[in-house]
């Protein structure tokens, strides 16, 4: 059976773990220690757990956070969630094709008293809000207990491997995502007050002003906290579209996951639904990861991302496809192809627009919500609670950090600590960091033909500033009050000392969208070198190798030559590459082509996919024309149509369903104020009754 680890990874060191042995149907296949099934399963090219018990359709993982059961197995006769589940020695893993048998009861569990704990701040979620509001509550010696349903802190910092935006000094930076988590990380280790339970998951908010937990996946628990802080961050919404249930569509984060965190290849062509951050940042990381990115389609006119992220994956070699949606996710076990149309000002495919690309995993990136459930009951039941990062507001992680800070003072005041008056900049840089990108200016490159110097080839206001943190001559300048402005070269006098670039190449490595270059014409008028930021393997590119060089926009200038490629520790693992370029387009360059054109190529012919409708609730399998049919037919209350259909009945709770089905309604022309909303599932997921009688995880 073939093995798709990632052994190589210009960011990720691959960890040495040992080797363990399980069966999939019989077979024997090698996973690592520690590793879920799932990744076990993807390491060895499995895709499809499993087939659904209603119409035989093909399963396999879709949020890899826990929250559905598409990735259902039987692991030693016990169905569990294959992307939770640790492997096991000898552990006997088999396909679910129909409804499991639950196991028989010989004698009844001991049971246990429940424990209650009171404590004066529980922390809903170990990603950066909530760690950076653990971190100012312990300085001031505040007891809290900090839960996360993961094994380690740092919710969707641990994925992120490229380097942050924002403000160097308020939130780390022009620091990569994954060492921000071990930062924040060792300074909430650090509080001798801050309890931290991992692989715990918070079920509920009661009325009685408890806090469901369950604790390390078997030990129910309940905690009365004065203050709940809810930072659950956010999950990914749904899309629906033929096909959307294959092996093979997935979401950016269960992406990622596979990725970054497990180094597993999930992918050997990808296809990039949503123009947001995530999604491009996802492509980037595909490729980081050896991956071929066939595409990307964002409905709207423009990306909804950074600018800087949208150029680094075209100049790459992706195509981007703006006013373009997805029409179907083709293919009998996995996903085989995708077929995409161009859409018009009301969003319908236009006819006759059709085109197909050969891939094999379709990656999902339109959006989050935010998973603020146990803030609007803690809210309803009078529980003092407070929200923080996605669960108050979709933002950057940046903005999240800090509006964990924040919260944590505000926090520290409500228990009656004198923390002062926090101040008032504080807010405007929270203000400032979850800004949405503003206005995108012309490109203006540098006249000068002497000397070295930057050029910038970020020209949209997005909230960042690690270059002019690194400048030594201080000739980098963005507004202090407002760093969504652009950044400056400023080659004068500066305090009566004339300053100038000295090549020193650390804006270049700083830049967290690789949107810094420098030009060098002192050695040569007529052929200046040109220092690009490079994030792929060292082993990619050689001294004589002859390169792409693309502009901002992805157009290509021409091929070069390569005159260095240094990778110094201090650059932390980004590669400066320099080549010899005509005096012409050296300032234009912006990056190095990375992916050969072929890649991208649409198929001879476009695949229509032969469905009776498309699935909205993957967990029962229902349709959207089941649906639309009950909505005709004058239903309004989404809990009678749960009843009729069994739409929202699964493990998922309804959390992808739900916003599908409003959409239906709209579709249909119901208005938001005749539907009645649906009545969510008491636990935020599925827990074995005999947990509640404190008999462990009941197995």
């Amino acid at each position: 059976m073939a093995e798709y680890r990632i052994s190589s990874h210009p960011i990720l060191a691959a960890e040495q773990r040992p080797r363990v042995t399980l069966c999939w149907q019989g077979e024997e296949i090698t996973a690592l220690a520690g590793e879920t099934i799932a990744s076990a399963l993807f390491a060895n090219g499995i895709r499809t757990f499993g087939h659904h018990p209603k119409d035989g359709s093909p399963q396999g993982i879709f949020c890899a956070n826990g929250q559905c059961a598409q990735c259902l197995v039987l692991a030693d006769g016990m169905p569990v969630k294959s992307c939770m589940e640790p492997v096991r020695e000898g552990m006997q893993v088999a396909p679910v094709n129909d409804l499991p048998e639950l196991p028989k009861v010989v004698a009844p569990p001991p049971m246990a008293e429940i424990q209650e704990i009171e404590i004066p701040v529980l922390i809903i979620g170990g990603g950066p809000a909530g760690m950076s509001a653990a971190i100012q509550l312990g300085q001031r010696g505040i007891r809290c207990l900090l839960i996360d349903d993961k094994d380690r802190l740092g919710g969707k910092l641990v994925l992120q491997t490229h380097r942050f935006f924002g403000s160097i000094n308020a939130v780390y930076a022009g620091t990569r995502g994954i060492d921000i988590a071990t930062k924040l990380e060792t300074q909430v280790r650090e509080q001798p007050s801050v309890a931290i339970w991992l692989n715990s998951t918070a079920l509920a908010v009661f009325s009685d002003l408890k806090v469901g937990v369950l604790q390390g996946g078997n030990r129910y628990v309940l905690v009365k906290p004065e203050v709940l802080l809810v930072a659950a961050g956010a999950r990914e919404k749904s899309l629906a579209f033929k096909g959307n249930t294959l092996p093979g569509v997935y979401g950016a984060g269960a992406f990622q996951t596979l990725v970054n965190r497990d180094l597993v290849r999930a992918a050997e062509r990808l296809f990039i639904v949503g123009g947001g951050n995530v999604g491009l940042i996802a492509g980037y990381h595909a490729l980081q990861a050896g991956i071929q990115v066939v595409g990307l389609v964002e409905a709207l006119p423009e990306c909804g991302g950074y600018k800087v992220h949208k150029d680094k994956l075209h100049r790459m070699g992706v195509p981007i496809y703006t006013s373009h949606t997805i029409l179907s996710a083709n293919g009998i076990e996995g996903v085989e192809s995708v077929t995409i149309a161009q859409v018009d000002s009301k969003f319908r495919p236009i006819p006759g627009t059709e085109r197909s690309f050969a891939c094999d995993t379709v990656l999902i990136a339109v959006g989050l919500d935010p998973v603020d459930e146990f803030y609007v009951k803690a809210q309803e039941f009078g529980v003092k609670a407070f929200a923080a990062g996605d669960a108050e507001e979709i933002a950057e992680a940046s903005a999240a950090m800090f509006s964990g800070k924040i919260k944590g003072l505000e926090i520290a005041r409500e228990l009656g600590h004198d923390v002062g008056e926090i101040p008032a900049d504080w807010y405007r840089t929270a203000e400032i960091l979850r800004s949405k990108p503003g206005r995108t200016t012309a490109e203006v490159l540098p006249e000068d033909e002497s000397g070295v110097f930057p050029v910038f080839h970020c020209n949209q206001e997005i909230p960042c500033n690690p270059c002019t943190s690194v400048c030594s001559q201080g000739l980098i300048h963005i507004d202090e009050n407002d760093i969504r402005q652009v950044p400056q070269f400023i080659a004068e006098e500066l305090g009566g000392d004339p300053k100038h670039c000295i090549g020193c190449e650390k804006c270049v490595t700083v830049c967290p969208g690789l949107a810094i270059t420098l030009v060098d014409f002192r050695k040569s008028e007529e052929w200046p070198t040109v220092t690009i930021p490079y994030e792929f393997l060292r082993e990619s590119i050689q001294v004589g190798d002859r390169v792409t060089v693309l502009d901002v926009d992805g157009e290509a200038l021409g091929n070069v030559e390569v005159t260095r490629a240094r990778a110094a520790k201090a650059n932390d693992r980004t590669i400066l590459v320099q080549v010899r370029a005509p005096r012409e387009i050296a300032r234009r360059i912006a990056g190095i082509q990375v992916q050969e054109q072929w890649v991208a190529e649409p198929m001879d012919h476009y695949v229509e996919r032969l469905t009776d409708d498309v699935v909205v609730c993957r967990c029962e399998r229902v349709t959207a024309g089941e649906i639309r049919e009950l909505i005709r037919r004058g239903y309004r209350d989404v809990n009678e149509i749960k009843t009729v259909t069994r739409a929202g009945m699964g493990s998922c709770g309804s959390k992808t369903c739900a916003a599908l089905i409003r959409r239906l309604f709209r579709e249909e022309g119901i208005p938001d104020a005749e539907v009645v909303e649906g009545t969510k599932r008491p636990l935020f997921m599925e827990v074995p009754l005999s947990v509640f009688a404190g008999a462990g995880g009941g197995r």
